[in-house]
């Protein structure tokens, strides 16, 4: 029940919060149990010393949860965060982020996904999370 990534895009526009819209978050490619959605670099996003800030990371994770959810609902359906535990294993500078959701359960009223961020320069992994969410609808 994929749906497409301009269609993504407009689960993203009509069901966030403003400050996540400012991060600038676009879907990249979706799949049957998958999003990937790309967080631009931005320096008002950057902490001192220049890395992109964990709080930007966290609400970009969060916010693919809600997609790749989405896209293998066939479409958006309310929802709310469980749990969020995220590790960080390295700084982005300079780089956008690619953050790659992939659901390993999803249920009539829980989802479950691991998810990925990955420097797009470099390829390296950035920070590894993991995302329970309730399903309302």
């Amino acid at each position: 029940m994929t749906m497409t990534p301009a269609e993504a895009d407009k689960v993203l526009a009509d069901n966030f919060a403003p400050w996540v819209l400012d991060l600038g978050l676009t879907v990249e490619s979706l799949g049957d149990d998958r999003a990937i959605l790309r967080l631009p670099w931005s320096q008002r996003l950057a902490r001192e010393g220049g890395g992109l800030s964990g709080q930007a990371l966290m609400a970009a994770a969060d916010t693919a949860t809600v997609i790749a959810v989405s896209a293998a609902r066939g479409a958006f359906v309310p929802m709310t965060t469980v749990q969020q535990s995220t590790s960080f294993q390295r700084a982005v500078t300079g780089s956008d982020v690619l953050i790659t959701a992939v659901l390993t359960k999803l249920g009539r009223r829980m989802a479950f996904a691991d998810i990925t961020l990955t420097d797009s320069a470099s390829g390296d992994l950035a920070a590894r999370a993991s995302t329970v969410y309730a399903l309302m609808g």
